[in-house]
């Protein structure tokens, strides 16, 4: 198996998390920052909104069993594309819509997927998505990592969290793990 990277950032990193590590094809997912200017930041310091960076997680998965354009399709799927800086209540650069490709097959990629959402109407709004080079990954702190797996009962993962990873499991019924 060859495996393969995608980082993406669609508000907060919990639900995206939630959803890629029921997807076929994924072997791992890490949640993180990325696109700022501070090295390894803090979650407080992401979450001040004046580092740049973006809560995203990277998914390590095998493009002989799922493609990144399909990947993509879940994530333009699983969030709203269409508000810039903001996902629900969570409002703030850091809960910016972004693709952060690994080279220049991945932005190409991106650009089409983005294109076809947006000439079949998929959603009523522009999607506002970045389309950016990775520069850095930073992983998150270890309580962030698994977090929905391991806190069903927090408020937050069962009012927003749970939801998304609902409409995942009925959208993409067919490229679930087993």
């Amino acid at each position: 198996m060859k495996e393969s990277l995608a980082t993406l950032g669609g508000g907060c990193f919990w639900c995206l998390e939630a959803v890629f590590v029921g997807l076929r094809g994924v072997s791992g997912v890490t949640s993180g920052y990325a696109g700022g200017r501070k090295p390894d930041p803090s979650y407080e310091e992401v979450c001040s909104g004046r580092t740049g960076h973006a809560e995203v997680v990277q998914i390590a998965f095998d493009p002989e069993e799922i493609a990144y354009r399909d990947l993509l399709a879940v994530f333009l799927t699983i969030h709203d594309p269409t508000t810039p800086n903001r996902q629900g209540n969570d409002v703030g650069t850091q809960y910016r819509s972004v693709v952060f490709h690994h080279d220049a097959d991945q932005e190409a990629a991106a650009r089409a997927v983005i294109a076809d959402f947006t000439a079949r109407g998929v959603w009523p709004a522009p999607i506002v998505t970045e389309v950016a080079p990775l520069e850095a990954f930073y992983p998150a702190e270890a309580y962030h990592q698994d977090y929905f797996a391991r806190n069903p009962q927090q408020p937050y993962c069962q009012v927003v969290v749970a939801p998304k990873v609902a409409k995942f499991r009925k959208m993409f019924l067919d490229r679930l793990k087993a």
